[in-house]
């Protein structure tokens, strides 16, 4: 796991307080606890769908379909 990463994690924690106080201006601290932790998590799980999808080999969109095959 990179700095970046954690930067990541960061600000997808700071933008959920931001987005709790927003929709609640009297959000207690147990509510901005709960919106750091899951936008902490939430941005580490997509930062690791799109390594995912990076790493996945890209097929070649012309090969995609086989027009010997006979239809159905």
């Amino acid at each position: 796991m990179g700095i970046l990463d954690t930067v990541g994690e960061i600000a997808g924690a700071v933008a959920a307080v931001e987005a709790a106080e927003k929709v609640d201006p009297d959000a207690g601290l147990l509510t901005k606890g709960i919106a750091a932790v899951a936008g902490f998590e939430g941005a580490g799980k997509l930062e690791s769908l799109l390594d995912k999808k990076e790493e996945a080999p890209a097929t070649d969109a012309t090969n995609a379909t086989d027009d010997t095959a006979p239809q159905a």
